[in-house]
């Protein structure tokens, strides 16, 4: 892989999960959901198929599950702040 691919693929990964773990935390009015979902969603796609993940793989992984801990973490300081999502 290449050194850009990889940088850019962590940029995007962490991104990716903390709007879609944000979009989440709003709608469903959790916290940590989204972080259960990633981690399933890791663990069933590497179970089903049977892929052995490479160190570049496991970094851009947890790069995207910190994305989605920000975003349990970033809504959870706006409810404290007072905000109401929906």
């Amino acid at each position: 892989m290449n050194i850009i691919q990889f940088l850019i693929s962590i940029v995007l990964f962490t991104i990716l999960a903390f709007g879609i773990g944000f979009i989440l935390n709003m709608v469903l009015r959790t916290t940590w959901l989204p972080v259960i979902v990633c981690v399933g969603v890791v663990i069933g796609a590497l179970v089903l198929k049977n892929i052995v993940p490479t160190g570049y793989d496991l970094t851009i992984l947890l790069f995207g599950m910190a994305g989605s801990v920000m975003s349990g973490y970033t809504i959870q300081l706006l409810r404290k702040k007072g905000y109401r999502m929906f």
